[in-house]
């Protein structure tokens, strides 16, 4: 028999009344009724209320101790009255009348307390990261991310998917964001790099032979911090797979998030088979590639409007002349709101850096009209082609921006979800998820003007291979998609480019000679050349997930020991200096400067 107990804290019920039982954990919190002392021992299954007599010899250390100190009870299982029964608590209708105390660990005063669920500072709570993870939510939290990690292994293997593990120490990806560099002891001046996504490997897989393949793979990104986003480490489910298209990833991905959503959460799906949106679409219907389709609100283009004659809205008419656009968002049914609800959300727009947003709503006495700001420079007949394109109605209001695509992309998109949030109709109770699909191969970069790649170098473009237009590259379309899920990007994947050849000429276009390519890709294009399949995959966040499904919008909220903003472990004082003889040994030589 077990020496600390005979039950944990969460089994026991009547069925053990008059039983002498066992029980250990931390002291949670305590009551003193005068001649009677209550004690609640939590351990990570649940919560057991125990009561001791002050006749009692052991009353005095019980007294004395201090919260989160851990305690093994011995004592009688009883009932309770029926008055003080807890239905909240597995064992709610029991409580152990102790025997006897023995302090397993004492504890100190507590620089945070665990019984509750206040908000502390985050440093306080990272820097004692061990309390803040006793605290109930946060236990859960945990609880869940390994029961979804469980389930995620077990669906896959359902699937037909096979788990292996690539290697940690690889070599630095010229691509995407900075890498964290290992210094090699036995390759002096030469470094390691822990992989921001096995992406290399896992194609090298699929061109080995293997036809399914998952890994839940840690992900190493020298990046700041974001409340979607950890510093420096993250998890992925990382899925590739031999001779499939497009379609053949979504299917597998969209079983497994329904299944997984569905095992988690009561929150509705609403269409098992995810919504197809184009980059561009997505771009003009909402102003982002994340649209959270639980918004129901459309982003409208206006432009058309502001070159006729009967509107007298000068400032954009100008604008447009210029080549700016004018885009708008309809809100359905707000001629009631107070003049204050449209003044705050074009307040709001100004403090996001935006000019603000005109508006007005359409009214009907004898004609139709703008009622607002700027409704008296609309006539009738402007109002009813605003109304036709928009599919709006009388009552219906109008929020206006006009400006540089992507600014109006940027602070439409926000005012999009704002108006949204003021106005109360975004769905809580579901999960939307979407495809964005048909991302451009290249994009202009704004800064250099030079073209770059868009989304993923190894994708494979869309269209007959040996009928591409190189000389417009920025009208190609790639295989390659993002999966969404209420306005969160779960991850990014791609049909990858299996042919040498043609890697070789999408890398043309962005600078890169073919002896560029050879030397920063050696093992991909060395194995591709020996015969690769076409091959696909995608890496769900796993991080991601379960912050959705925990409900929490800050992504440390689901991990057990996350860094600061700063990319510090304030538990474990990392990252931290090291001694000269480790640095001799790496042949390291520091060069900063005190300030």
């Amino acid at each position: 028999m077990n020496k600390y107990r005979t039950h944990n804290c969460s089994e026991l019920s009547e069925k053990e009344i008059n039983k002498i039982v066992n029980i250990s954990g931390w002291l949670h919190r305590k009551r003193d009724h005068g001649n009677l002392l209550f004690i609640d021992l939590r351990d990570h299954y649940g919560m057991t209320q125990c009561v001791i007599e002050n006749n009692n010899k052991f009353f005095p250390v019980l007294e004395k101790s201090k919260p989160e100190t851990v305690l093994k009870i011995t004592g009688k299982v009883v009932k309770r009255s029926s008055e003080s029964e807890n239905l909240d608590l597995k064992t709610g209708k029991i409580e152990v009348s102790i025997q006897s105390v023995e302090v397993l660990s004492n504890a100190k005063e507590l620089p945070m307390p665990v019984f509750g669920e206040q908000e502390y500072p985050e440093e306080i709570r990272l820097k004692y990261r061990f309390l803040d993870l006793r605290r109930e939510e946060m236990h859960n939290n945990m609880i869940l991310r390994s029961k979804v990690i469980s389930f995620i292994r077990t669906e896959m293997t359902k699937l037909g998917f096979l788990e292996y593990q690539t290697p940690i120490l690889t070599s630095s990806s010229p691509e995407g964001a900075r890498d964290f560099l290992v210094p090699s002891r036995l390759n002096p001046g030469k470094f390691y790099a822990l992989p921001q996504a096995p992406q290399q490997f896992k194609q090298l897989i699929m061109v080995s032979g293997f036809d399914k393949y998952f890994q839940i793979a840690p992900c190493f990104r020298d990046e700041d911090a974001r409340a979607d986003r950890s510093p420096g480490e993250f998890y992925q489910l990382d899925i590739e797979m031999s001779f499939v298209e497009q379609e053949d990833v979504f299917n597998v991905v969209e079983k497994l998030m329904v299944n997984l959503f569905k095992k988690f959460s009561k929150k509705k799906i609403p269409k098992e088979k995810f919504t197809k949106i184009s980059y561009h679409d997505s771009m003009r219907k909402y102003g982002t590639d994340k649209p959270d389709l639980r918004n129901p609100l459309i982003i409208h283009d206006l432009t058309e409007i502001f070159t006729r004659e009967d509107v007298k809205f000068d400032i954009f008419k100008k604008l447009v002349k210029t080549g700016s656009i004018v885009r708008a968002i309809i809100t359905k049914q707000t001629k009631d709101k107070p003049r204050s609800f449209f003044d705050n959300i074009d307040k709001w727009a100004k403090e996001q850096g935006a000019s603000g947003l005109a508006y007005f709503t359409i009214e009907k006495d004898k004609k139709l009209s703008g009622k607002g700001p700027v409704g008296k420079f609309f006539s009738e007949e402007s109002i009813k082609e605003i109304m036709t394109k928009c599919k709006a109605e009388v009552g219906d209001s109008i929020f206006f921006a006009c400006g540089k695509i992507k600014d109006i992309e940027k602070i439409l998109s926000v005012a999009r979800n704002k108006i949204a949030q003021d106005l109360n109709i975004i769905d809580k109770d579901q999960f939307n998820f979407c495809w964005i699909i048909d991302y451009p191969m290249y994009e202009l970069d704004e800064n250099s003007k030079k073209i770059i790649f868009s989304h993923n170098p190894f994708s494979m473009p869309q269209g007959n291979i040996n009928e591409l237009n190189f000389n417009k590259p920025l009208e190609m379309k790639a295989y390659q998609y993002d999966i969404v899920c209420n306005g969160i990007e779960l991850s990014s994947g791609a049909i990858r480019n299996h042919i040498p050849e043609l890697m070789y000429k999408l890398f043309s276009v962005v600078g890169y000679k073919k002896d560029d390519v050879e030397k920063k890709f050696s093992g991909m294009i060395n194995a591709l050349s020996y015969g690769a399949p076409p091959h696909g995959g995608i890496a769900p966040g796993i991080d991601r997930i379960v912050m959705l499904l925990a409900g929490k919008e800050n992504i440390r909220e689901i991990t057990l020991f996350p860094m600061n903003q700063n990319a510090q472990d304030l538990m474990m004082q990392a990252p931290s200096e090291v001694d000269e003889k480790q640095l001799k040994e790496l042949s390291i030589k520091k060069d900063i400067k005190n300030n």
